[in-house]
């Protein structure tokens, strides 16, 4: 097992995802204004290019995964984090709309790299080390997310297309480190069949759901991925309205339960998964969640809110426990398949929910009630927690 070079470049990949995408979310209006010469089209143009980017994630994420079981994790690897850094390029040296439309849908064609740094941790690491290895990824994931927006707005302040061209360089830096450092963790094979129906993100997704502990697995998923998207697509709105935070407030309350998450992550998950077992581990955990965004409905003072969130971030032991759990599930030769068609769910949640919530949302403002699309997160959680609580462990 090539264990030390392999994790350590698994959570640089997706530290620098994260941060790539947390340099632009400061930047981006400013950009598309800019292209566009209007503000409200530059609203319009924002919500199609992340439409399309959740779209074709959802279409060819499973063929990824497919390809990275039949071809091996590396090549597919390395080629979805290139098409990233182009997509950046193209943000930085662009002066038209339709262009960052075009290249923001090959990056999101391309956007394997949760599949396989998944798959790749699955091959890698025995399944008593998989909690720490998957909590390593999400405290990668938070301090990636803290410093982002930081990054981005001060590189943003010199040149509103600098943090495009930072975030292109750090991927591309990043395929020249893997193409050096990265081995191979499975070399595939010509066993895997690479065709049409495989190929397929439906049938792909399909044909996981109808496995009796997988499936269960996979639907629990789902369920936690359209409360995620919930809380992400309203949180700040949320915010703004209840307790009137300021921007600076809010980003400043974000970095700091982020890095608490980071923290937590690191040193803490892998032991209490450890203890509890994936299952018990992926229930509470769970439950866990579903409270915290049920108590964020009714919360009506700060200091209940930042409670809140220190549940939170010992919920997210649920995650790594429920990877785990999949993991462990899944045969060698399939887990790329797999996390493939788990990520082609997330990203169906990722192009429907926030436009319902949305919805939702402000619907609910003209009943002074905004904490009910965290309800409705919340029922979804608990749905999510009820069918990981019924799958027998495998």
């Amino acid at each position: 097992m090539h264990r030390a070079p392999a994790l350590s470049f698994l959570l640089v990949t997706v530290f620098i995802d994260m941060l790539g995408l947390g340099l632009i979310v400061p930047i981006l209006p400013s950009l598309l204004t800019s292209v566009t010469a209007d503000a409200a089209s530059a609203v319009l143009w924002s919500g199609l290019l992340g439409s399309t980017y959740g779209l074709l994630q959802f279409v060819v994420a499973p063929l990824l995964g497919r390809l990275a079981d039949r071809y091996g994790r590396r090549p597919v690897l390395l080629v979805s984090l290139g098409c990233l850094g182009i997509d950046w390029l193209a943000h930085a040296i662009s002066g038209a709309p339709w262009a960052l439309l075009l290249f923001h849908a090959l990056a999101g064609a391309c956007a394997g790299t949760n599949t396989v740094v998944n798959a790749y941790i699955a091959d890698t690491t025995p399944p008593e080390r998989r909690p720490r290895a998957y909590g390593l990824v999400g405290a990668a994931f938070g301090i990636g997310f803290v410093a982002g927006p930081a990054i981005g707005g001060l590189l943003g302040a010199v040149d509103v297309r600098l943090p495009f061209f930072a975030a292109a360089g750090l991927c591309f830096l990043n395929v020249a480190y893997g193409a050096l450092i990265l081995p191979e963790s499975r070399r595939g094979d010509r066993v895997t069949l690479l065709t049409l129906r495989t190929a397929n993100p439906v049938t792909a997704i399909v044909v996981v759901l109808r496995r009796p502990v997988l499936g269960r697995l996979a639907a629990s998923r789902l369920c936690a991925d359209v409360s995620r998207m919930i809380h992400q697509s309203t949180w700040t709105f949320f915010l703004t309205y209840q307790f009137a935070w300021s921007t600076a407030r809010i980003g400043t309350v974000m970095a700091v339960f982020a890095l608490l998450g980071a923290v937590f992550q690191t040193w803490a998950v892998a032991p209490v998964v450890n203890r509890l077992g994936d299952r018990r581990a992926a229930v509470a955990g769970t439950l866990l969640s579903a409270f915290v965004l049920a108590g964020t409905a009714f919360a009506t003072v700060p200091w209940m809110l930042c409670a809140l969130q220190v549940l939170a971030v010992v919920s997210a032991v649920g995650g790594a426990a429920e990877l785990s759990w999949v993991s462990r599930t899944v045969h060698d030769d399939e887990q790329g398949t797999v996390q493939g068609a788990l990520t082609g769910i997330g990203a169906a949640a990722e192009t429907a929910v926030p436009l319902a919530a949305g919805v939702i949302f402000g619907w609910s403002l003209a009943y002074a009630f905004p904490g009910l699309v965290f309800v409705v997160a919340a029922g979804f959680r608990l749905m999510s927690a009820f069918l990981l609580a019924t799958t027998p462990q495998k």
